[in-house]
């Protein structure tokens, strides 16, 4: 028996980059999952809107609601959408390390009609870098995305690894090279107050304590290891 045949679509061919973009957007329409290259690993993603698609997101990398997936958008744009207000500080930090590897956590705008899991009125959103996820995000809409493995597995760095781990739980799988290892820095914004220290690290990733420290101050809670 085959471990699966869902196809990967190599996203530097042309004709298969069309195919495969078209079937994705398709994918996601339908409430299925896609696997998609980013700046950082591989991720599966699934429309943020629907939460049947959400817990297959989540099933399928085997995880409970209480681990909710981030949320990939397009753009500064999306996220006045989606926050129930931007800060300074993140507005700064958007607009500092955006598109690329950093994921700002704030408050959820209250009128959404989703479903992410047990998330406590918050979401976590990052815009990556990658063209082909920035194209997908264009054409679709914010996704939940959490990267291609199994819970306890290592993060996959190709379609094809991710194939390996996932199979046919995806509907699309979009090659674009191999990623890196490296991970999303993400930071707490959703209890700013003004008062500083209320921002905190809490995934030390890409962007470093530095960098952040450099952009928002002593809005920047200290972290275990320079306290």
């Amino acid at each position: 028996m085959t471990l699966d045949m869902t196809e990967i679509f190599d996203c530097n061919v042309p004709a298969e980059l069309l195919s495969g973009m078209r079937l994705a957007r398709s994918a996601i329409g339908r409430g299925e999952l896609v696997v998609i290259p980013t700046d950082t690993v591989y991720g599966i993603a699934a429309d943020a809107f629907n939460p049947a698609a959400v817990r297959a997101l989540l099933a399928a990398k085997g995880r409970s609601r209480q681990s909710p997936p981030p949320v990939l958008i397009a753009g500064i744009a999306t996220l006045e959408a989606l926050a129930e207000s931007v800060s300074e500080p993140v507005r700064l930090l958007t607009e500092a390390f955006w598109p690329g590897g950093l994921t700002v956590i704030v408050q959820a705008r209250q009128s959404l009609a989703w479903d992410l899991g047990d998330t406590h009125g918050t979401v976590a959103l990052r815009m990556p870098s990658d063209a082909i996820a920035l194209d997908l995000l264009t054409e679709v809409g914010p996704l939940a995305v959490s990267s291609a493995n199994l819970t306890g597995e290592p993060a996959a760095m190709s379609a094809h690894e991710a194939r390996t781990s996932l199979g046919e739980r995806i509907a699309v799988y979009l090659a674009g090279g191999e990623t890196s290892s490296a991970v999303s820095s993400i930071v707490d914004a959703s209890a700013y107050d003004g008062t500083p220290g209320s921002i905190r690290i809490v995934r030390h990733g890409v962007i470093d304590e530095a960098q952040i420290r450099a952009v928002i101050g002593d809005d920047l809670a200290l972290s275990e290891k320079s306290s």
